[in-house]
């Protein structure tokens, strides 16, 4: 028996196959916004089909990239890629593959992939930070996702971190997202974050910016580390020494909360083996 994996986002959309613990068939694709909904179901068919061979699939584990209601199980919004709003995604994965199916926002799951197998290993407690198309958070204590009482606890992307800013996506201004993520990047200078990442100069105006969200989340969970996923992570040490240089200049005199800002050690695929980890834990699967 296996376990399916699916991490849908704004840039990509990714499926993995994990049997006895270990992926054994990955598929990563850009994500069709003009497709939609349709686009990426048929897409999740024709691979799951393909993959779940005689046994099927012992349960499916999904980070989908917005916020989620995870009593319910439903998508709340798709800020990115439209028609998923109020559908019933599980219900359509059980009905499709017969196999229990467990949902969380992306943010939520890859600090499950980050907390348990990657570069938030024994560190609680922890906070998961996603820097892609949006940005999103997700928070552990313990072995636990933290989802405060609606399922909305994490969501670092939509906290004012300028005021007077331009206007954001969810009806505010100046939001972390708005000033920060990758989407915004192409819409305000028209160059991909890869590029814009490559200027030193670009990078030291961005990061007061980014150090002023993560400063928030240092002094609301005084977390054993703050772990950044997504594409903008990639940039590495080009992005991180400026940041954690500008975090120690933010951070309050006072505190001596701990400033580990760490990149994500799974890649591209901590969402991936969060989804897995989220899929054994709700089924009480242990192998």
């Amino acid at each position: 028996m296996s376990i399916l994996a699916i991490d849908i986002g704004g840039t990509k959309f990714t499926m993995a196959l994990f049997e006895g613990g270990r992926m054994v068939q990955r598929v990563s694709m850009a994500t069709d916004r003009e497709g939609g909904r349709d686009w990426m179901l048929a897409k999740i068919g024709s691979l799951g089909d393909e993959w779940r061979g005689d046994g099927g699939f012992q349960a499916i584990g999904v980070g989908f990239g917005g916020p989620v209601n995870f009593e319910t199980q439903q998508v709340v919004l798709s800020t990115h890629v439209g028609g998923w709003q109020d559908f019933d995604l599980p219900q359509w994965l059980k009905e499709r593959f017969g196999a229990p199916v467990w949902m969380d926002n992306d943010a939520n799951v890859g600090a499950l992939g980050e907390g348990v197998f990657g570069a938030g290993k024994g560190l609680r407690p922890l906070f998961y930070m996603t820097l892609s198309t949006g940005i999103g958070g997700g928070i552990l204590t313990g072995e636990d996702v933290y989802r405060g009482a609606d399922s909305y606890a994490g969501e670092i992307g939509h906290m004012n971190v300028r005021p007077d800013g331009p206007d954001c996506l969810c009806g505010s201004n100046g939001c972390f997202e708005r000033m920060c993520c990758g989407l915004w990047m192409e819409r305000d200078y028209g160059r991909t974050a890869k590029e814009m990442l490559a200027d030193p100069e670009f990078v030291r105006k961005y990061v007061v910016d980014l150090a002023r969200g993560l400063k928030a989340a240092l002094m609301l969970l005084n977390p054993a580390a703050i772990v950044i996923g997504g594409g903008i992570s990639k940039a590495g040490d080009a992005l991180f020494v400026p940041l954690r240089a500008e975090l120690n200049r933010q951070m309050t005199a006072w505190s001596k909360a701990r400033r580990n800002v760490v990149p994500a050690a799974l890649g591209d695929d901590s969402v991936l083996w969060g989804a897995l980890e989220l899929a054994r834990r709700m089924e009480g699967i242990t192998t």
